[in-house]
């Protein structure tokens, strides 16, 4: 199923069986502490953004993985194929790789990457990521050596964290239960841009 999932989506099968190796070690049934559920361990929010709208779809393994891997392709053509930050993303979500310019320092983060990029490997993957292992070890250096503090520091501005926000939909567009998912479709709401240094 993983073979011809990948295929009918252009992901690298060994990319897709790697990341099913670190995220559920084959297990349909798996459910994190944070609530990802299913083989790619995709979080249903997530999964609401390609039209899943069930929770209890994400079990189903064929949805599942066709869920997970269109998420890899657009995170494959939003970082250029760098498979390092692909991963990075896929663990700690897009917003975190890009606010801190991919120097993601959360000991989860570095050991999932670690972990993928050796199933990878010996899944026959072909894609260069010694690069990737190289940032993991450095961002583990820093990490330990205090340099994480002052890279958050200067890429997460605390005073973000309280930002105004407004809506993109009319009132009636703006209940969740008929907002559109998809990948089409518009932001509830945006940053006010007013508001923003």
């Amino acid at each position: 199923m993983i073979t011809e999932v990948a295929a009918q989506h252009g992901v690298e099968l060994a990319l897709v069986q790697a990341v099913v190796a670190a995220e559920s070690n084959y297990n349909a049934h798996a459910v994190s502490p944070a609530g990802a559920v299913g083989l790619m361990q995709v979080m249903p929010a997530t999964a609401g953004d390609y039209g899943v709208r069930s929770t209890e779809a994400l079990f189903d393994p064929k949805t599942n993985l066709k869920t997970g891997t269109r998420h890899l392709k657009r995170l494959l053509q939003k970082y250029d194929n760098d498979y390092g930050r692909v991963i990075m993303a896929y663990n700690a979500g897009e917003g975190v790789v890009d606010r801190t310019n991919s120097n993601v320092t959360f000991r989860e983060t570095l050991d999932y990457t670690e972990a993928v990029i050796s199933n990878y490997r010996r899944n026959g993957g072909t894609r260069p990521t010694q690069a990737a292992l190289v940032k993991v070890h450095s961002l583990r250096g820093m990490r330990n050596s205090g340099q994480a503090r002052r890279l958050l520091k200067k890429y997460l501005d605390p005073s973000l964290l309280s930002l105004k926000v407004k809506p993109t939909l009319s009132l009636r567009s703006l209940n969740p239960a008929i907002h559109e998912v998809g990948p089409e479709s518009r932001p509830m709401f945006e940053l006010d841009p007013g508001v923003v240094r």
